[in-house]
């Protein structure tokens, strides 16, 4: 591991290396917050699939990339005489510390919970009108029903225990086989939508982060299917010609190596 020095000295030539190449490079001369915008989600996602992968190294690799995204925001901003990369590091630093109010001043918190709840009234009390300001629009549905429901629950709006939470993923599931009954489309995409918003609810209550609970399926899914389509392909068969229960005997063996 590098010495606090080395930390230092590395992200200096990270400045420096950006300093270079926006001033001789052509591409990265062209740059602006917005082009860079729809990199930056991409390069998010990238490190988020490293993390769910467990891959240390690729995290290692990922998290540069981020690195490199906040630095070039940076510089952008200085270039505009808005801010630089110390302005970014103190602003986050001053909130840091006066959010945490337990670690650096005389608040005292009990658990998690009590932090959580100083985080969501310390915003408030910044000026936020509403605890869910914070929530990007464009976030994820997944993702942002998990943080609608963590800092609704910050504030005390919440289900007092886990079976009161399944109690109420059963009476949406509910609810939705009653729309299916019906034909109607409409309600049945709003009752669908309450039994996903309960489900997440649920997740949160049983420890489950449901979002990479949903991706870590994905993967296991596209693992198993891939290797149905080389096992049949290995036999000179084609995927359109084959019956279901044909298809469910390369399926059924691929959970021996994809659980």
């Amino acid at each position: 591991m590098n010495s606090r020095t080395e930390q230092l000295a590395a992200f200096n030539r990270l400045l420096d290396i950006m300093d270079e190449l926006r001033e001789k490079c052509p591409w990265d001369k062209k740059q602006t917050l917005e082009s860079l915008r729809h990199l930056t989600i991409e390069e998010t996602y990238e490190l988020a699939d490293a993390i769910l992968d467990d891959d240390l190294q690729e995290i290692k690799n990922e998290l540069g990339d981020v690195l490199l995204h906040i630095v070039f925001y940076a510089k952008i901003g200085s270039e505009k005489q808005a801010f630089d990369i110390g302005d970014v590091a103190n602003a986050i630093s001053d909130k840091l510390i006066h959010r945490h109010p337990h670690i650096y001043g005389d608040v005292v918190v009990e658990n998690e919970e009590d932090v959580k709840r100083n985080w969501e009234q310390l915003k408030l009390k910044e000026g936020k009108d509403s605890v869910l300001e914070g929530v990007p629009k464009s976030l994820p549905a997944v993702i942002k029903a998990s943080r609608i429901q963590e800092k609704v629950a910050g504030v005390g709006f919440d289900w007092e225990k886990p079976a009161q939470v399944w109690e109420k993923v059963q009476e949406e599931l509910s609810e939705l086989n009653e729309e299916i009954k019906a034909g109607n489309k409409e309600n049945t995409e709003k009752e669908f939508g309450d039994v996903l918003f309960s489900m997440i609810n649920y997740a949160r209550f049983i420890g489950v982060n449901p979002e990479n609970a949903l991706e870590k399926t994905n993967k296991k899914f596209i693992n198993r299917f891939q290797y149905l389509e080389k096992e049949a392909k290995k036999e000179g068969k084609e995927l359109s010609n084959m019956s279901l229960v044909e298809m469910d005997v390369y399926w059924e063996k691929s959970k021996e190596f994809f659980k």
